[in-house]
């Protein structure tokens, strides 16, 4: 008597739509964002290109799709980091090392958002933007948690500062594996803490 096979377990939706991201995210960062094809990704997955279209409506979608994962990611990321930090010093050293670390562990992630100049999506502009965005909030929020009677627009261009310096300096990581996140978030600290550690001393402090 012969056995029947096993039938295949059928993917839940959401695991399905989590793989179709972490395959397209990967031939974006392979190919580049124009280059990629939605055949090589369906093929890749293993669905049928139709199948794609009914979960993301479009490459572009799938872009949005992949770019957002990484953004919120990063933000509960950072989140974690700070939340147990005691201090702005080291709010601030939690912070930059949850960026370097999520950057050095999803190499993918960092190589699609770093991408943004030549993306032509301006919806995908816009969402690396918000990464931006979202951090640089965050930054001024905690500097205004720990100086309320701090101007806003300090709070803003020191975060501002903080989010620009952490950007080059994570592609200049890119070409020297030796810096890892700890390495390059006391680089980080050298430079920038330094320099505002008086201005977020409390002005009756």
């Amino acid at each position: 008597m012969t056995t029947p096979e096993p039938r295949r377990r059928r993917m839940p939706k959401a695991e399905r739509k989590a793989q179709m991201l972490d395959v397209a995210e990967a031939v974006f960062a392979e190919r580049g964002y124009l280059a990629a094809s939605m055949d090589e990704i369906a093929e890749r997955v293993g669905v049928s290109k139709p199948m794609l279209y009914e979960y993301y409506g479009s490459k572009e979608g799938l872009l949005i799709g992949c770019i957002h994962r990484a953004r919120t990611e990063l933000f509960e990321r950072t989140q974690r980091a700070i939340a147990g930090a005691d201090g702005p010093e080291e709010v601030l050293r939690q912070g930059l090392l949850a960026f370097f670390g999520f950057i050095d562990e999803r190499k993918q992630s960092w190589a699609l958002l770093r991408q943004e100049a030549a993306i032509t999506v301006p919806s995908a502009v816009e969402e690396v933007e918000g990464i931006r965005l979202q951090q640089t909030d965050l930054i001024a929020a905690v500097i205004t948690t720990f100086r309320p009677d701090i101007d806003p627009v300090e709070a803003a261009a020191f975060a501002e500062i903080v989010v620009g310096s952490t950007e080059r300096l994570a592609l200049w990581c890119e070409h020297r594996p030796e810096v890892d996140p700890a390495r390059a978030t006391a680089y980080v600290m050298d430079v920038v803490w330094r320099g505002v550690a008086g201005r977020l001393t409390p002005a009756d402090g």
